[in-house]
């Protein structure tokens, strides 16, 4: 039997990277998925993000799968639109057993030099909308009665300070708490909740030509190489980056019965970067 048999899950940020990563690999273990994604892109971000086609390439990913999946356009932070994923998907595919918070975005300015929208952007994705997610999905987990899984994914940038990201580290930080504050609360339901926090995930969020250049100013057009060879000696092993499905299993573990009396901590998937000395 597969380790999520009978299991649906929920699952933001869906269209493409880690989000569908986590869609895929849940359904390979048996679970049918709600996706949800924003399906277009932000303007403050300069990076490319999830169109329509990118989430309808998840769904194909996880039909392929041979399993089901209701996905949706909803921006995080409506709420209402949250709610009305949340009851199409339960009325097809029934409750919901798994919340995957995974939607965010990032950009990156000295702290002194951010604007009001760029701190407002990047808060009311990233943690205001885990937050709408837990208020979309748990009540039903609680009105069900069988308890449940909520993964939120943070960052390693969420347990340090990381420099010309006082926005992003904020609402990662703020994502700690909230999901402390929810184990505490949600443990009287059997609903436990964690976050996992990856490093630098090769993903268009972390490789992209702004934030490498931020990090590798002396190199015009940085490639995979550059990005090697600056980042390579800074965790324990030898490599510098983890891949979407390698924080998907992290999420796995977590939604699965394996973790069941697993509440209230952090995962890193960061190949030791917040170990070493």
């Amino acid at each position: 039997m597969a380790r999520l048999d009978g299991k649906v899950a929920f699952i933001t940020g869906a269209a493409r990277g880690m989000g569908r990563a986590h869609a895929v690999r849940l359904a390979q273990e048996g679970a049918d998925i709600i996706a949800v994604d924003l399906a277009r892109d932000e303007p403050s971000i300069d990076y490319r993000q999830g169109t329509p086609e990118d989430l309808a390439e998840t769904v194909a990913l996880v039909e392929a799968e041979g399993r089901r999946i209701v996905a949706r356009t909803a921006d995080v932070r409506d709420q209402a639109a949250l709610e009305t994923a949340v009851a199409d998907g339960v009325a097809e595919l029934g409750g919901i057993d798994v919340l995957v918070s995974n939607a965010g975005i990032s950009n990156q300015t000295p702290a002194l030099d951010l604007t009001d929208q760029q701190w407002q952007d990047i808060l009311s994705v990233n943690l205001v909308g885990a937050w709408h997610a837990v208020k979309a999905v748990v009540p039903g987990m609680i009105e069900r009665g069988r308890g449940g899984s909520v993964v939120i994914i943070s960052s390693t940038a969420g347990l340090i300070g990381a420099p010309n990201q006082a926005h992003y580290t904020a609402s990662k930080h703020g994502l700690q708490g909230l999901m402390g504050t929810l184990a505490n609360e949600l443990g009287q339901h059997s609903i436990r909740v964690n976050t996992v926090n990856p490093g630098m995930v090769n993903t268009e969020m972390a490789m992209n030509e702004r934030l490498l250049k931020a990090y590798i100013p002396d190199v015009e057009n940085p490639t995979p190489d550059d990005v090697a060879r600056v980042f390579g000696g800074l965790a324990l092993l030898p490599t510098a980056w983890v891949e979407p499905e390698d924080v998907s299993n992290a999420v796995l573990w977590l939604a699965s019965e394996e973790s069941r009396f697993v509440t209230g901590i952090s995962v890193p998937v960061d190949a030791g970067l917040l170990a070493k000395f």
